[in-house]
């Protein structure tokens, strides 16, 4: 007499239809209009969430929104304006925001200068997200999700924060500056995750990256053949920015540990299903994320709004 084994289910893969009925819930997301923020707050939107698009053309955010469906707003917000992240702030009021996704962010820029002289990269990516946090928390009821980036590990133990020079005033180089705001991302989700247990608080700090997906970020390198090697990677080894939008999304819906770090599940974190992964050791440096925390706060003027400092 012979038997025949059932087969073994496998769970499915996280996707987007994974997500949670969010009705009720409000979530802001930067740099919404193109790309893997457009992506993740669509699907927001379809889950059930009011979701406010916070970008730089409000018209481009108009036109994205609308083809969202789902309840959105437009909202304008130049992170490499500090006076435009303050008017974002005042404007939203006394409203409760659920999620924060710090997701804009710009990529291997010729040297440039934000409006208030910072290296345009770190401070885009991280010091106008790290104001927008520190106003915006007050409000705040459930997490805080900043993508950062495999590129946080480019250089190995020599991808460090540069205190003693921010704003790359000597030795720039595009991928350099890059590395060092996504490094820049990970030690303020750390710090910011430190802060908010400190204070009793209930809000969480994640971070999520992409792995490689194809954007339009990849076609901004000053280098012609930098920028023609990048996009013909695109075509070989990118995900879309569905599958690059996953990782957001897990970081903003699951219940997961606060500082918890997603990203891709394949082969070098390129591409995959959203789980947990590592960081470099830089990237988990306690005293690292303290200083670059107190420089920020020195150069954006805004502070932990909930009372504890550091320790």
């Amino acid at each position: 007499m012979s038997s025949t084994s059932a087969p073994v289910s496998r769970p499915a893969k996280w996707n987007a239809s994974r997500i949670p009925d969010l009705s009720g819930r409000t979530a802001v997301i930067t740099g919404a209009n193109s790309g893997i923020g457009r992506t993740a707050a669509a699907a927001l939107a379809r889950a059930g969430a009011r979701v406010v698009l916070a970008v730089r053309d409000p018209e481009r955010g108009r036109s994205a929104a609308a083809a969202m469906g789902g309840s959105t707003e437009v909202r304008r917000l130049d992170l490499a304006d500090l006076s435009s992240v303050r008017a974002f702030a005042e404007e939203w009021g006394e409203r409760p925001l659920d999620l924060l996704i710090n997701n804009a962010g710009v990529m291997m820029l010729p040297k440039l200068e934000t409006r208030d002289g910072f290296e345009m990269q770190f401070g885009t990516n991280h010091l106008g997200h790290f104001a927008l946090t520190n106003l915006l928390l007050p409000h705040i009821t459930d997490r805080v999700v900043t993508v950062s980036s495999g590129a946080h590990r480019w250089g190995g133990a020599k991808n460090r924060i540069r205190f003693e020079d921010l704003n790359w005033s000597t030795g720039y180089t595009p991928q350099a500056a890059y590395a060092q705001s996504k490094l820049a991302n990970l030690l303020f989700t750390l710090e910011l995750q430190r802060r908010l247990s400190e204070a009793g608080s209930p809000v969480r700090a994640l971070a999520a990256h992409p792995g490689w997906s194809a954007t339009n970020l990849q076609s901004h390198h000053p280098s012609p053949l930098a920028r023609a090697v990048m996009l013909a990677g695109n075509k070989l080894l990118a995900q879309d920015d569905r599958a690059g939008a996953l990782p957001t999304l897990y970081a903003a819906v699951e219940d997961l540990p606060g500082a918890s770090y997603i990203g891709p599940d394949g082969p070098g974190e390129l591409r995959g299903t959203p789980t947990l992964v590592g960081r470099s050791r830089a990237a988990s440096d306690p005293r690292a994320a303290r200083q670059l925390w107190d420089a920020s706060e020195e150069l954006t003027g805004t502070r932990f709004p909930l009372g504890v400092g550091a320790a």
